[in-house]
């Protein structure tokens, strides 16, 4: 799946041909990849430059550093989570708030245990505060829920949505400290405890 970045993306240059958006998304790939086999310290631009089988001038053309690289593939991961939330909650009649919360949970879990990279970059880079992840986060569900929803994208429902994310982030994170499919029952927890708090909200 080809990626397109925003224009705000962490980019020293946007890419504008299909080609250059296609070695763009090798160089993330290839980071991904590597992240999880020597971890953030040990990835060098010169090593996501092999493994993608592209210049280093390349990986230079886009990122100043392994910095902006890894929030570049955080940005990609936060912008697919929200496509793949978009297509599942097509077909969900528009008041039904707790198959659309099922659904990004349902990704979420999904991307954890099959996205390359994820266990260090999930939508924050490594460097980041999870809080500044959360955030972000957070900002992405509360629109994409207002529009499901057809309600304002107010405060009340950024600090609701704000407020579940941070909870199920945290029983999560003790869920997949137990192995990398996470634990079922905690997970199952972590779902429980997001949907009574959003019943309290939402309804």
């Amino acid at each position: 799946m080809s990626w397109t970045p925003e224009p705000q993306a962490n980019l020293r240059r946007a890419p504008v041909q299909q080609r250059s958006a296609e070695r763009l998304n090798r160089i993330l790939d290839a980071c991904a990849a590597m992240l999880d086999e020597v971890g953030y310290e040990a990835l060098s631009t010169r090593a996501v430059a092999d493994r993608a089988e592209v210049p280093i001038g390349s990986v230079y053309r886009f990122f100043g550093n392994k910095r902006a690289m890894s929030e570049a593939l955080a940005q990609r991961n936060l912008d697919r989570y929200a496509e793949r939330i978009n297509l599942r909650i097509a077909a969900v009649a528009h008041d039904d708030w707790r198959t659309a919360v099922d659904a990004g949970f349902d990704e979420y879990l999904t991307m954890k245990r099959t996205v390359p990279g994820f266990a260090l970059v999930d939508f924050g880079g490594p460097v980041q505060a999870p809080s500044e992840a959360n955030h972000l986060l957070a900002d992405r569900l509360a629109d994409l829920l207002a529009q499901h929803l057809g309600r304002p994208l107010d405060a009340d429902l950024r600090r609701c949505v704000l407020v579940g994310v941070e909870a199920a982030d945290a029983v999560l994170r003790l869920a997949f400290r137990c192995g990398p499919e996470g634990d079922p029952e905690l997970i199952a927890e972590a779902r429980e405890l997001l949907r009574a708090y959003l019943a309290r909200r939402l309804g």
